[in-house]
């Protein structure tokens, strides 16, 4: 990938360190294991500040359980004391399907208190920042105009985690629009054209073009056209975890990374996977983590230290892996969005020893093709 410009400077704030717990979801609705949290004093309803987890839906366009979850969650918060209006603005990401052995659950994101003379706080240690981008409309998805503005809520909320270097960002996680019918309609009675008129694919569409945003505001790649949309698949994102849906239509875009100064117990690190049965991949990311791991490590050396890992996956558009055909792509049966993360969500359960896993597929532009990113968050003590 070709060398970019340095991001456009964003103000910096002087972020709180973060409690980060996942947690398992017993059914579509239920949110029972945020409320125990909570009902402990691990963290405070009011200080939840991100929720990224996967349910257990088709993971298409009309996948519905992301909703439902959604609305679980911030009604718990709501019932256990934050205020209404701050929790319709928290940041909660859904990837639907857990095809295979993946398991629902739930990552949770607080803020929490550490003394000013902890020594935690000399070190890198997690942070997490917030923004959302200006409305997109369906027109702009897969253009140019999408990625530039996902590219500058990426910078807003690196300035709200606190991160001046675009090296210490390990993990972004966005959800955006994809187009529906109706949306199209919408372009179609402005004058306007659109990249695709199949939902499904604009799923893969507002994914991939999200990621070439985190990408130019990371300074990753320089700016694409129009043109490499979708096509230059060497241009990519080693830290985009991008989803899509018909929830918002704007890029709801999370930041999270290490920085001094924070403090806290926890620590993120990042790799990519080459394919689809690359484990180094998973390893590396969460020695890169802070993890110090053997050189044929085990899950059980991970000794419950591995809060989670976040990859994403793609199938080879060449139909291979590792040389051997594959029929994912020309099976009329079962999409192969559910075939991928099925083989990569199983995969990832042997090296961590946890089927909860969030392994979300479509992963164009993120990572390298028939790849893709993986973040680790360990608990360092």
């Amino acid at each position: 990938m070709s060398e970019a410009p340095t991001p456009t400077s964003t103000p910096i704030s002087s972020p709180s360190a973060i409690e980060v717990r996942k947690v398992p979801i017993h059914s579509v609705a239920d949110a029972s294991e945020l409320t125990a949290l909570i009902d402990e004093g691990v963290m405070d309803a009011d200080r939840v500040i991100a929720i990224i987890g996967k349910t257990e839906g088709n993971g298409g366009v009309n996948d519905y359980t992301r909703i439902i979850a959604d609305r679980a969650f911030r009604e718990a918060l709501v019932e256990k004391g934050a205020p209404a209006e701050q929790v319709s603005g928290i940041p909660i990401v859904w990837s639907g399907g857990t095809d295979g052995v993946l398991s629902p659950h739930a990552t949770l994101f607080a803020t929490t208190d550490v003394a000013a003379d902890d020594p935690s706080r000399e070190e890198l240690r997690l942070t997490v920042g917030f923004a959302m981008s200006e409305p997109l409309l369906p027109e702009e998805i897969g253009r140019a105009a999408m990625i530039t503005k996902v590219a500058e809520a990426v910078r807003v909320a690196m300035g709200r985690a606190g991160i001046t270097d675009p090296g210490d960002v390990h993990y972004v996680q966005t959800k955006t629009p994809l187009l529906t019918i109706h949306t199209i309609r919408d372009a179609k009675r402005r004058g306007q054209t659109v990249w695709t008129e199949h939902t499904h694919e604009s799923m893969d569409l507002s994914n991939g073009t999200t990621a070439l945003g985190i990408a130019v505001a990371l300074g990753e790649i320089e700016m694409p056209s129009d043109a490499d949309v979708m096509h230059r698949r060497d241009l990519y994102s080693s830290v985009s975890s991008c989803s899509s849906g018909v929830e918002l239509d704007q890029a709801q875009v999370v930041v999270v990374g290490n920085a001094t100064g924070v403090g806290g117990r926890y620590r993120i690190g990042h790799s990519v996977m080459r394919d689809a049965l690359d484990q180094d991949g998973i390893w590396e990311a969460i020695r890169d983590a802070g993890l110090d791991l053997p050189d044929r490590p085990h899950h059980t050396d991970l000794d419950g230290r591995l809060v989670n890992v976040f990859l994403k996956c793609e199938a080879s558009l060449d139909g291979e892996v590792r040389g051997r055909r594959n029929a994912m792509l020309d099976d009329s049966d079962v999409h192969w969005h559910r075939q991928i993360k099925a083989c990569v969500g199983g995969v990832t359960a042997a090296v961590t020893g946890d089927p909860a896993a969030f392994v979300s597929v479509s992963a164009a532009h993120q990572g390298p093709d028939g790849g893709g990113p993986v973040a680790a968050i360990v608990d360092l003590g």
